[in-house]
This record gives C-alpha cells, sequence and structure tokens, in this order.
C-alpha cells in the first residue's frame, strides 16, 4: 500500500515544454518520437503539457510523438489550463479543456491542473468557477486526478489547500538553489504541501536549464564530490529524494539529455547523506552568486508591449560577469536585433506580474541600459 498518494509513479517525468526544434522554430517531431521511446522502453510513464506551451504545439506534438503511437494505458499524460492566459472569458476559459482533449487525441487526462496560481492571478478561477468545471470533468471521467500548478507565496499555498481540500496533488517549483530563496520558497511551500497531505509533482528541477550548467564555484564542488556525474542528475536526484514527491519533471530538448537523465533516475537512488552534504556546499556557492536567476520560461515576454526580449537580455547580463564591457555590448545587440531594447521599457509591470521567479525585472532591464546602451 502506497504512504502517500502516487508514491509508485516512476520518479522521472518527461516535461514537454522545451521539446527539440528545427531550424524553422518548429518542434522535431521526429527526435521527440526517440525521446518518447527511449523514455517508455525505460518503464517511465508520466507525460507533462500545457494548453499554452508553445503556443499549443506541445499538446499536439504529444499527440504525434505519444498518444498515436501507445496503448492508452501505457502512460500517463498531464495538462494544464491557464485562465489568465490565452482566455478572455470564462466560456474561452473553459474550451482550453475541450481544445487540448483534441489536440492531444488523449480521450482523457491521467493529471490536469489549474495552470501558474498566483497573486494576481488566482481569483480567476474562481470568478471563472473553473474549480468546479475541473470536478464536473473528473465526474465525468475525463479527468482522474485535479490539482494546480503554484508560483506564490507559502501564505497564498496555506489558502488555497485549506479552501481547496479535494485536490489530488499539486505541482511546485522545488530545486536546490531555490529551497531557501525567499522568491520561490521552495522548502516552505512543500512543507504546506506535505502539512495537508498533498503529494506533488515538480518542476523546474534544474531551475530552467541553469542547474544543468551552473556557475564555475558550483561546478568544481560537484565535479570534486563525483566527476561521473553530471550537473543535472544532482539536481534531479535532489528534488526525487524529497518525501510524497509523485515524480520529477525534466524538460529534456534533445536525445542527449534523455539518454542523460535516463543514465541515474531509470533505477533512482536517493541521495545520499554524503551527496546531501555537498549539495549544502553548493547552496552556499550560489548564495554567493550575484547573476540574475532567470529561467527564460517567457512569460514575461508573452504580453509586453515593447517586446523586449528579457530572458535573453538577462542572459547577456549573467555572460558579462567577469567579461569585457564590449562583448556583452555586441552579444547585447544581436540579442535584441529587431526587438525592443531595455530602454524602450515603459514599466507597466506586466513583465513582473507574469514572473513565477517573482524578479524586479524592471530593475534588472535599468541596469542592462546602463551596461549595454
Amino acid at each position: 500500500m502506497e504512504k502517500y498518494f502516487g508514491e509508485s509513479v516512476p520518479k522521472l517525468g518527461f516535461g514537454l515544454m522545451r521539446l527539440p526544434k528545427l531550424a524553422d522554430g518548429k518542434i522535431d517531431i521526429e527526435q521527440t518520437k526517440e525521446m518518447v521511446d527511449l523514455f517508455m522502453n525505460a518503464g517511465l510513464t508520466y507525460f507533462d503539457t500545457a494548453y499554452v506551451y508553445d503556443n499549443g504545439e506541445s499538446e499536439k506534438a504529444a499527440k504525434l510523438a505519444l498518444v498515436d503511437r501507445y496503448p492508452r494505458e501505457s502512460y500517463t499524460l498531464c495538462t494544464k489550463l491557464c485562465a489568465w492566459m490565452g482566455a478572455h472569458d470564462e466560456e474561452s476559459a473553459k474550451q482550453q479543456f475541450y481544445t487540448s482533449l483534441e489536440r492531444t487525441g488523449a480521450g482523457y487526462f491521467d493529471y490536469y491542473l489549474l495552470h501558474a496560481l498566483q497573486r494576481n492571478n488566482y481569483k480567476t478561477y474562481d470568478d471563472y468557477h473553473i474549480w468546479d468545471f475541473v470536478k464536473e470533468q473528473k465526474a465525468k471521467g475525463l479527468i482522474k486526478h485535479f490539482g494546480f500548478s503554484f508560483h506564490a507565496d507559502p501564505e497564498l499555498l496555506e489558502e488555497l489547500l485549506t479552501d481547496h481540500a479535494d485536490v489530488d496533488f499539486i505541482q511546485l517549483q522545488i530545486n536546490y538553489a531555490d529551497w531557501e530563496n525567499p522568491g520561490v520558497a521552495s522548502r516552505e511551500c512543500w512543507e504546506i504541501a506535505r502539512k495537508h497531505g498533498k503529494s506533488i509533482t515538480v518542476m523546474e528541477p534544474v531551475k530552467g536549464g541553469a542547474l544543468a550548467n551552473p556557475i564555475p564555484s558550483v561546478q568544481k564542488i560537484l565535479k570534486e564530490a563525483d566527476p561521473d556525474a553530471s550537473f543535472a542528475s544532482w539536481a534531479i536526484r535532489y528534488a526525487a529524494s524529497l518525501d510524497g514527491i509523485i515524480t520529477v519533471l525534466s524538460g529534456m530538448s534533445n536525445l542527449e539529455q534523455m539518454k542523460d537523465n535516463l543514465s541515474y533516475m531509470k533505477n533512482f537512488k536517493p541521495l545520499s547523506d554524503g551527496e546531501q552534504a555537498v549539495i549544502r556546499k553548493v547552496q552556499d556557492a550560489l548564495n554567493a552568486d550575484k547573476s540574475i536567476p532567470c529561467t527564460a520560461c517567457h512569460y514575461c515576454t508573452d504580453g509586453c508591449p515593447m517586446s523586449i526580449p528579457i530572458p535573453e537580455i538577462f542572459a547577456v547580463k549573467n555572460r558579462q560577469i567577469g567579461n569585457n564591457a564590449f562583448g556583452g555590448r555586441r552579444e547585447y545587440g544581436i540579442a535584441t536585433q529587431g526587438k525592443g531594447k531595455a530602454s524602450d521599457c515603459i514599466q507597466c509591470g506586466q513583465c513582473e506580474n507574469a514572473c513565477p521567479q517573482h524578479l524586479s525585472i524592471i530593475e534588472y532591464l535599468q541596469q542592462a541600459v546602463k551596461d549595454f546602451e
């Protein structure tokens, strides 16, 4: 008997947010098929997409690479309804569910989430009666388990789990870099979820790829501890070692990443006490780092009235640390070619409201103006 809901689920999930792309920007379906085959052949089953991922192309890719090629009972599929993005009223918000069914061809969803609840949007799900709508679909058998993904403060999580005690699970951003980060509060949110008896699917275990290629001081610590282990393996195993975890979602973008993840997650072993001590050293090194902790999710850019490539500017800024200003200016010019510049920001605040990391984006853009323009 399971100690918690989802305990027996394999601890690596395939996140379909950052799928491989062709030169024309479209999803590489053939490579995605190969990745799905490797994943399924390893005995792993959990796939995660969303209505808004890649403007709907992620859900369509799930159909072509997974649903059309494997028996429905051989895998589980999760998708999400985003009432605050891509919806303008209650009807269009609810329509997302039916559109997701059509795009994926899955027939039903094993897991279904209200997407990215934050302080500035969670009431939309109440206003549009989405909670009741999702429970109606569960009663019809079109959803097996439902919950919400969360990007806000512990106090709001406590409120939501009190008001919606019937959710089956929740999705949280958990990684060793954000465990004590007050802007994400991974530890506090995890503790609240477990206090309420809720199981967790983990998103951003490698923080948008940042922990797969961490800062040099972190790389040194990890390589000294285990020269053969990939940097990503430390991050994913860290999250998977926690209590109450259904699975850890990795947004794999190529076959190499899939093969690496499978090498240590096919037969997952939790971190040992010695490995946990290594992670604590890494956390100390990260606390001394001053780079911008952007995960390049691009939520900030979807509604930017000036078309500013915010994550790309931040990437240039982070690479500029320790380099000469000329290199930074050159890369900045490339990143902003044909798009808005940092100086074009009108400080409307849309980006900061949308940011799951709660970054001070306007302030960072102002610094980029000083450094690069």
